[in-house]
């Protein structure tokens, strides 16, 4: 091929009367390395070649250039690295060498929002991690940082490279330690689109949201082979550690996909409730005003306060329509958190849910809102409460697994909380957990009840046993005077004036004015200021 091109030119040179001089020869060699870029280029397009990105295809799954070519705007995506090779020389790794190392690292916009990604590479050494497949993403990571703006991480990785050992290992550290910077500071989303175990689960497990894959994914710490070599358990990669298992037992998983396009189709949607960073807020979408009122919330409440209902109907009343994105649908299913829009503002919606524990609160549930909340309170997200809490979940499982420790994770990060929060006490608000949820005493900026709310210390069933007890025993028809006693306690407290009198409640409202309040309130919030002590850091129960 050289030597034809070689002749073409001095054929055209003889023709043009042109000396085939230095300057001819400087051309040639310059069309040459224009080849030979173009070669590379294309190399790298094809990671660990064509064999592996069939086998690929034929599990099911992308490539790792694919999807990020999905989840990008159309020709926003700029490559960096793309001609990296791993330095490694042992076990005669020298001769297998692939150029961007197993790793696609870049930056392009979603929805035109500058983002920052990488996408490891499963047909390159099974996407393993080198010395230099980490660099580059430490790369990205610091980029991502320093000009603020999101990073995604789409894991497909069978874990550290083992022919390079303890560079590997400390390739991992460099990762984490950048995950923890970040923190609060640019948001971070996980998606893992293939295996994910080992060290390689702690990346995901510091970033503020993980999304998997059914069938194709699976994170763990030991693998299945380990668990049956120590416990004699026989289990599988799915069962172990897949996306039903951590997305309805373990709660590690926020979202489950029903495949790679769902999974990159949720990055983008979550992306759109959050800003680009801690300096910022969320952008908010323009919204055609109409009618506010949202007259279906008057027939959600059932007349038989212990008779459940789905705190969603609420939710979607309220808020502006399709636009909640329900966080760890299928874990601690007694409450309810995600994002929805309010006249076009992103906001943060955790509700209990009394159409599952009558919405009591829990080790899980705690803890799962406890972490929403910091999340949006890191990133300038308004909080939207729904409260219908009967208490804490009793129980010797409860107590002895630490629910007294978990149950102050959400307290602390209420309390903790500087974003506009609002709560709308639907029915009941009783004993401590009245607190917890976003109550006035713990900083909530404007707090409403519904005329079905009922705030007091306990039902009025059990308060009426405890304070008439002598009278009720006493009586010649206890069940009687128990009925009596528990209309006297009721017609007291069960109501939300008592806590409104004391200005706990700013204003009861009728459900169809909840919409127009929010968001009014919501609007009269938007400059908030509110500093916390200076300190290096509080000390949240762990």
């Amino acid at each position: 091929m050289r030597e034809k091109t070689t002749c073409g030119w001095f054929f055209f040179c003889t023709c043009h009367n042109i000396a085939f001089s230095k300057d001819i020869a400087v051309l040639i060699e310059n069309m040459n390395k224009r080849e030979q870029l173009d070669q590379l280029r294309e190399e790298a397009l094809l990671g660990g070649g064509q064999a592996r990105i069939d086998s690929q295809h034929k599990k099911g799954k992308l490539t790792a250039r694919e999807r990020v070519h999905l989840l990008m705007d159309e020709g926003s995506f700029e490559e960096i690295g793309a001609f990296v090779k791993h330095r490694s020389r042992d076990f005669d790794m020298e001769k297998q060498q692939f150029l961007g190392d197993g790793v696609i690292t870049g930056y392009g916009t979603i929805n035109g929002r500058l983002t920052y990604i990488f996408s490891q590479d499963f047909t390159v050494f099974g996407g393993s991690l080198s010395e230099t497949h980490a660099e580059k993403i430490v790369k990205i990571m610091d980029m991502a940082l320093q000009n603020g703006a999101p990073l995604i991480g789409l894991n497909d990785s069978g874990g550290a490279r083992i022919q390079e050992g303890v560079v590997s290992l400390g390739g991992y550290a460099d990762i984490f330690y950048r995950n923890v910077i970040s923190s609060g500071v640019v948001p971070q989303l996980s998606a893992i689109m293939g295996p994910c175990a080992g060290g390689a689960v702690y990346s995901p497990a510091m970033t503020d949201f993980i999304l998997m894959v059914e069938k194709s994914s699976y994170m763990f710490v030991t693998g299945p082979n380990v668990v049956k070599t120590v416990t004699h358990e026989e289990v599988s990669s799915e069962e172990l550690g897949g996306a039903s298992v951590h997305s309805t037992k373990s709660g590690v998983a926020h979202f489950s996909c029903e495949n790679e396009v769902q999974a990159l189709d949720y990055l983008k949607r979550l992306l759109s409730y959050m800003p680009q960073n801690c300096e910022e807020k969320p952008t908010s979408l323009y919204y055609e005003t109409g009618d506010e009122s949202r007259k279906q919330l008057n027939g959600i409440i059932p007349d038989n306060p212990n008779q459940p209902y789905d705190i969603r109907e609420v939710i979607e009343g309220v808020c502006d329509s399709d636009s909640f994105l329900e966080v760890h649908k299928n874990f601690a299913e007694n409450i309810v958190v995600g994002f929805a829009r309010l006249a076009g503002r992103s906001v943060g919606i955790v509700a209990n849910q009394p159409a599952f524990l009558a919405g009591v609160l829990d080790i899980h549930s705690s803890t799962k809102a406890a972490r929403f909340v910091r999340f949006c309170d890191c990133f300038n997200i308004p909080l939207l409460v729904f409260e219908d809490v009967p208490g804490f979940l009793p129980g010797t499982d409860q107590e002895w697994n630490a629910i007294i420790t978990n149950g102050a994770k959400l307290l602390y990060a209420f309390s903790e909380a500087t974003v506009p929060r609002i709560t709308v006490i639907t029915r009941k608000a009783y004993g401590g957990a009245y607190d917890v949820m976003n109550s006035k005493h713990i900083g909530a900026d404007l707090n409403f009840a519904w005329p079905s709310a009922e705030i007091a210390v306990m039902g009025a069933k059990g308060a009426a046993e405890i304070i008439f007890k002598r009278e009720i025993q006493s009586a010649a028809n206890k069940e009687e005077a128990l009925k009596e006693k528990e209309q006297e306690y009721g017609a007291l407290f069960a109501n939300p004036y008592r806590a409104a009198e004391r200005g706990f409640v700013d204003e009861v409202i009728h459900p169809e004015e909840t919409r127009s309040k929010l968001i009014k309130g919501f609007a009269m919030l938007e400059n908030k200021v509110a500093n916390l002590p200076r300190k290096k850091h509080g000390n949240i129960p762990l």
